[in-house]
């Protein structure tokens, strides 16, 4: 199965119909362009929310053969910011690839850890790329687009080539105040309406979320009302890559005269890669976490991973008494700035029953009359927002379970959007040509979509 030089073909292999593990393969002119490379992980628990596989927790990556069979034909993978799944997999796939590395520099010095960890640092060829950058990688011209999320560096992308122009939108938001890097440019989207974009592969997360995402630097005030309220020591439980979320935590800790801590491996180290580029600059330093135990406790705000009940992290050991640094008081507070992940949801319960008999106060998003969490990515108006202004032809809406695609695929339409085509990993979607397709593979309307058992015929 290969493009000619008028097809143009979108082929996710992870990441449609699920969220996590995204995996995308772009095809034109006999020719491939990978997009983001990431995993998922699969903890179990038990009926008491206790891990069943705590020491090694399965890592899910989507199935390379159809990249590795094609390998010659690889002109690049692109990462379009460092979460973990759209970057996890790189170091245990690219061996089975070969093929340049394309990322911007905060992505890119995320990624330089993995790769010293699995012995390919040398190997790797990652080529930095600046922001607004274009490139033409083989048979594929590039634009990275600048926008807002959870982590720092998120950005989408422009694909063009001969055949027609695709609009990858990554994971995104509309946030005016990230508080961390710029704020998104409206007038860069609206003048994709003018490039006559074909299709635009997006999002779909919180596609059933009514309105618009809370803006990151609207936390400010819910988080520092609960620190100030609390009289023993605050945790804050959040993602580990938000250092967004990091830079308000340790304005208030400044604020509120109490010392800054950072527990989980994760963690560490995403503010440590944060540091190397330039995006640490303005915090003080925060506190070794073998001092911790010897502070006043109502001098001491923590950020700690664990937030969904992941064993190994730090929040799940301080629930257990068996952090090695310290231990939780009866009249400390434990603030939950992250929502449920679904799946997670009686790992969480059970973390918190335990911090509740330790007489610790918990605080989430269900019991806070202010805000203190945010999500990365576009509730309904977003989407609604994008699609007005960049106008495609057809909506393929990923990331996401099938009723996200679906709501997505709803707002695609009723924005305007004449097409909207939904899939799920190993679906072939034909981008071009417009007016029909090859060797007789099945079609839907002008744009085409191959189930997975036609993939053989072709």
């Amino acid at each position: 199965m290969t493009p000619g030089k008028d097809d143009f073909w979108f082929l996710p292999l992870g990441g449609c119909g699920e969220i996590g593990m995204n995996l995308n393969v772009y095809g034109h002119n006999g020719r491939w362009l990978i997009v983001d490379c990431g995993v998922t992980f699969q903890a179990e628990v038990d009926e008491f929310g206790e891990s069943i596989n705590s020491q090694n927790p399965p890592i899910q990556m989507a199935d390379p053969q159809f990249l590795i069979d094609r390998r010659q034909q690889l002109d690049g993978l692109i990462i379009t910011h460092a979460h973990e799944d759209h970057i996890g997999a790189v170091p245990y796939l690219w061996e089975y690839f070969r093929c340049p590395v394309y990322t911007t520099a905060f992505t890119a010095e995320m990624l330089r850890r993995k790769l010293v960890e699995r012995g390919l640092a040398d190997k790797v060829p990652v080529i930095v790329v600046e922001a607004d950058a274009k490139r033409q990688i083989g048979v594929f011209h590039v634009e990275w687009l600048k926008l807002t999320h959870s982590i720092p560096e998120p950005y989408a992308l422009l694909i063009s080539t001969a055949a027609g122009k695709v609009f990858h939108t990554a994971d995104w938001k509309l946030d005016k105040g990230p508080v961390v890097g710029p704020a998104y440019d409206a007038g860069t989207f609206q003048k994709l309406a003018e490039y006559q974009v074909d299709a635009m592969v997006c999002d779909s997360t919180n596609a059933n979320v009514q309105g618009w995402s809370e803006s990151e630097s609207n936390l400010y005030k819910g988080l520092k009302f609960h620190v100030e309220q609390a009289k023993g020591r605050v945790v804050v439980a959040c993602f580990g890559s938000n250092i967004a979320r990091l830079h308000t935590l340790a304005r208030i800790a400044d604020e509120t005269g109490r010392h800054l801590g950072l527990l989980g491996r994760s963690l560490i180290n995403t503010v440590s890669a944060a540091k190397n580029v330039g995006l640490w600059n303005s915090v003080k330093t925060s506190v070794d976490s073998a001092h911790l135990g010897f502070l006043p406790a109502h001098t001491v705000l923590l950020v700690a991973t664990g937030s969904q009940g992941e064993p190994r992290t730090a929040l799940h050991r301080l629930s257990l008494n068996s952090f090695r640094d310290m231990q939780l008081s009866p009249g400390d507070t434990v603030i939950f700035s992250s929502k449920v992940i679904p799946g997670n949801e009686l790992a969480i319960a059970t973390l918190i029953e335990r911090l509740k008999v330790m007489q610790v106060d918990v605080i989430d998003i269900d019991n806070s009359a202010l805000p203190i969490h945010a999500s990365g990515h576009p509730a309904s108006e977003e989407l609604k927002t994008m699609y007005q202004w960049v106008q495609p032809q057809c909506a393929i809406p990923v990331h996401g379970e099938l009723m996200h695609m679906k709501a997505n695929a709803k707002i695609a339409k009723a924005s305007g959007v004449r097409q909207q085509l939904l899939g799920q990993n190993g679906d072939l979607f034909y981008i071009a040509p417009v007016n029909g397709i090859r060797r007789g593979a099945v079609k839907t309307g002008r744009w085409g979509l191959v189930d997975r058992k036609e993939l053989k015929k072709l």
